[in-house]
């Protein structure tokens, strides 16, 4: 169980964390800096530090954790190694990807679709070592690497997707995981 302290730093850090995204959301992310953040929140610009290394660590806020936990899901996943994918991937991908004004933030910094590509880059590896995990898994690393590959491209093309029209996002992963899925007889 986790002690109160660690709680409280938990809370803590989720809230400046959504008051960092709304600021960046309404100023834009290059113009609001960690002092902005610290006042809104009414903390010094060290007590920011304490919970983020830096201003975008508030954006993808949570990442890291939801990776591990989808990882541990896919490793105790039934079934085949591309259906487990489609059936965790699309449990998990509103944690994964983030609300749309959130997306069209990162999609307007440089600096966070950096940091998005290298979030992306630990899920996957994540996800591929999962497979590798999993009991009576019969892959390769690079068999377990294309997978995750094809995985990731239907997560990331089901998201512009959505950005541009909208619509069910669960549905467009649904239709992605079909159309490069294998074709049964």
């Amino acid at each position: 169980m986790t002690g109160l302290r660690a709680r409280t730093r938990d809370a803590v850090r989720a809230q400046l964390a959504e008051l960092a995204i709304g600021l960046f959301l309404d100023r834009g992310y290059d113009a609001t800096t960690v002092d902005d953040i610290a006042a809104a929140a009414g903390v010094s610009k060290r007590s920011f530090f304490r919970y983020f290394g830096t201003k975008d660590d508030a954006v993808f806020h949570g990442a890291d954790a939801v990776a591990e936990r989808v990882a541990r899901e896919l490793e105790t996943a039934e079934g085949d190694d591309w259906d487990c994918l489609r059936q965790v991937l699309t449990r998990w991908q509103d944690a994964i990807y983030a609300s749309g004004r959130v997306l069209e933030l990162v999609e307007s910094s440089p600096a966070l679709r950096a940091r998005m590509v290298e979030k992306r880059d630990e899920l996957r590896r994540l996800i591929s070592a999962a497979l590798l995990a999993r009991p009576g898994s019969t892959l390769d690393a690079y068999s377990a690497d294309l997978l995750t590959a094809a995985a990731g491209a239907v997560l990331d093309a089901s998201a512009q997707e959505w950005l541009r029209t909208g619509g069910d996002r669960a549905e467009l992963i649904k239709r992605g995981f079909e159309e490069l899925g294998p074709r049964r007889r």
